[in-house]
């Protein structure tokens, strides 16, 4: 697969990509989320003119079916809701001046689907007249957009306040590359959401998590009007709801910053996880700031160790320390990262000799916060001199402020703050 235009227009909703087949095509559809539709361009241009003129060019076999052949023809315009009379002159120009289809038409299931794709600008701008460009081409395949309706949180039967929603779950999973019988571990499971995503690409999944009274439903529920989480509230629940329970291997209560747990490296195919950044969910670890006192025997099954805050930049440098021990060669390690967007330079990304920064891409959630969604490859394996915090961090941009006091501040505040400082 190949961007045509490797310039191209990012507020545009198409793009061109040059493939070898339509089963590579369809391929690529079966795991796109984010992608509608996918047509085998056949002409385009900056009216109907010029883009009927283009498809004249075309050899007359490609632009003519036999009598024996269905088709449909649709057109659609992409920040223009177009009237219906509008589109069925359109057509009846395509098919007397350009096409020579001689069979019949079916609406319901073609043998041959057409699509006549109209640009009216960026979604959101008032539109133009006239379309700014328009491509004509035959469909291929759709995308897997149903998926996130099928997943949705509001039908979910066990969510908590930072449950990753069914679309972004999804992406991680594909950021990951997580494919049938691969091994996946989130160390900050939550409720699971990135578990699920991940079993329907076939994987089998794990994941571990510090807060013992969300992972056996005693936390406080999420929803409205809900008093009290029911009993049958688990992660396994959620796998099971979709049928995706055989997936399903296990979650550990345990503390992330502690891998010793795991004594086979590498193990896993993938690591996707979204750690918490101290907004909605507290940052801990386990710890004491005092000596650890000794515990009774008798007292150590109900006991519940005391934990510590747990700094952003120690939450990092351990993922990547962990991922770089525990991924195998090619494994992938997906995750999200806040920012602070008037700072952020893209050194602040934590980097680790192990492993290679394949892509980064930006979520804003606010004028001066997003979270950027990291995607690492495993290019070496971690040596003994590496072993131990190789993971270099920049996250926090303020050393005396911790992200979740940036996060809540006021803006004006920031912005005087910013030109107290270009004053200096």
């Amino acid at each position: 697969m190949q961007i045509v235009d490797e310039n191209y227009d990012r507020e545009c909703p198409f793009l061109e990509l040059r493939l070898k087949s339509d089963e590579e095509g369809q391929r690529l559809m079966q795991r796109s989320t984010l992608g509608r539709s996918l047509f085998e361009l056949m002409a385009k241009g900056h009216n109907m003119t010029e883009l009927c003129e283009n498809l004249q060019k075309l050899p007359e076999t490609q632009r003519s079916l036999p009598a024996s052949a269905s088709f449909r023809l649709q057109v659609d315009g992409f920040n223009k809701k177009l009237p219906q009379s509008t589109k069925v002159e359109k057509i009846e120009r395509l098919l007397g001046t350009c096409l020579k289809f001689n069979g019949q038409v079916d609406l319901k299931k073609p043998d041959h689907s057409f699509h006549l794709l109209e640009y009216y600008g960026h979604e959101g701008t008032p539109p133009p007249e006239q379309p700014l460009f328009l491509y004509f081409g035959r469909w291929v395949a759709n995308g897997q957009r149903e998926r996130i309706r099928q997943y949705h949180l509001q039908n979910r039967h066990f969510i908590g306040n930072t449950s990753m929603d069914a679309e972004l779950s999804l992406i991680m999973a594909n950021m990951g590359c997580v494919r049938k019988n691969d091994l996946v571990l989130d160390p900050f499971v939550g409720t699971g959401s990135l578990l699920v995503a991940c079993a329907h690409y076939g994987a089998y999944v794990m994941g571990t998590e510090i807060d013992y009274l969300l992972l056996h439903a005693k936390a406080r529920p999420s929803r409205h009007n809900q008093t009290q989480r029911q009993k049958s509230e688990s992660v396994q629940a959620n796998l099971r709801q979709y049928g995706l329970e055989s997936q399903y291997l296990d979650v550990l209560v345990a503390d992330a910053s502690r891998p010793e747990i795991w004594r086979q490296q590498p193990l896993f195919d993938a690591i996707i996880t979204d750690p918490p950044y101290g907004i909605r969910e507290q940052t801990r670890k386990i710890g004491s700031e005092q000596p650890p006192a000794a515990i009774p025997e008798s007292c150590l099954k109900n006991h519940h160790p005391q934990r510590i805050r747990y700094h952003l930049s120690d939450i990092f440098r351990d993922l990547l320390d962990f991922a770089a021990r525990y991924l195998r060669l090619n494994g992938r390690l997906v995750y999200w990262l806040p920012v602070f967007r008037p700072e952020y330079l893209d050194g602040n990304i934590p980097q680790h000799p192990c492993l290679k920064i394949i892509a980064n891409c930006e979520q804003p959630l606010n004028t001066t916060i997003s979270r950027r969604l990291i995607t690492m490859e495993k290019i070496m394996e971690c040596e003994e001199h590496l072993a131990q915090s190789a993971a270099t961090v920049d996250v926090d941009h303020y050393e005396d402020m911790s992200f979740r006091q940036r996060y809540f501040r006021p803006n004006r505040t920031i912005l005087k703050e910013q030109q107290t400082l270009q004053h200096s």
